[in-house]
């Protein structure tokens, strides 16, 4: 039987196996800067991390030995976002995998725990949006540099997490009780065939319900919603049955352009260890 910390780490791996996911690497596509082999490495090494969090370590401190160990690797970020959703999750498997168990977790989280997620961010860099100018001393691009501000203003890991919506959907998923992750596991569990075609499909779904704030960061709010109406179009058509030809289109063009949606991507991989923990899928 396995772990919570394995099943995360199935889940990152399965996340990368599933194609066509528009816009980000799967197993037939590269990004420029990022391969397939990156995001299998990343998950790999983010195992002593997620183990932390299954044994009951403080998130803060697992999350921050994930990225340190994903990192690991030569192309950089590549699962930051969905780290900061599974570790969470599995500290709750400890108890009970269940929306209030997992708003517990996040809502407990202290000081120290976002002094650890800061500590994270000097590991790999992220694309984040500029703080407004009241929170420049609290920018997470400034890592380790920000922890005074973080101790003299008492200021929690969900606190960072509240102030950051609606900007970011992995932040949204701690205030909201991880709902769409939830959605996306019944998601998986009610599809049919193999898994990475459930997990591919799942994606298109969640992409086509609402704007991946990553695509609104990089490239603008016209494009995300440009994105999203086409994978709505698709999904809508019931295309993983009549239309995967067009969903491939779709996949390559947004490697093309740069467009990558990756906050969809952190939800569908946060999805997939809910799937897998509730044994709704065999493996």
């Amino acid at each position: 039987m396995r772990t919570p910390a394995q099943n995360a780490e199935l889940a990152l791996l399965l996340e990368v196996c599933g194609t066509p996911k528009p816009g980000n690497v799967d197993r037939r596509r590269d990004l420029e800067d990022l391969r397939f082999e990156h995001f299998l490495a990343g998950a790999v090494g983010a195992q002593d991390g997620l183990r932390m969090a299954g044994h009951g370590a403080a998130v803060g401190a697992a999350f921050e030995r994930a990225v340190s160990g994903m990192a690991a690797q030569q192309g950089g970020n590549t699962q930051f976002g969905a780290l900061l959703l599974l570790i969470p999750l599995v500290r709750a498997a400890r108890e009970d995998l269940s929306q209030p168990v997992v708003e517990s977790v996040v809502e407990e989280t202290t000081v120290t725990d976002a002094a650890d997620f800061y500590r994270a961010f000097e590991h790999v860099d992220v694309f984040v949006d500029e703080p407004p100018e009241d929170l420049e001393a609290l920018d997470v691009r400034r890592g380790a540099d920000a922890i005074p501000t973080l101790e003299e203003r008492g200021v929690t890991l969900y606190d960072v997490m509240e102030g950051s919506v609606p900007g970011d959907d992995v932040a949204r998923e701690w205030v909201r009780g991880f709902e769409r992750s939830f959605r996306a596991a019944e998601s998986i569990a009610n599809g049919s065939g193999p898994l990475p075609d459930r997990t591919a499909e799942t994606f298109l779904a969640l992409l086509a319900e609402r704007l991946d704030t990553l695509v609104v960061k990089r490239h603008g709010e016209a494009v995300a919603k440009e994105v999203t109406e086409r994978a709505a179009d698709l999904h809508g058509r019931e295309a993983f049955e009549t239309d995967r030809d067009a969903i491939e289109e779709f996949a390559d063009e947004l490697v093309d352009r740069g467009v990558n949606p990756g906050t969809t991507a952190d939800v569908t991989a946060a999805g997939l260890f809910v799937a897998l923990e509730r044994g709704v899928v065999e493996l």
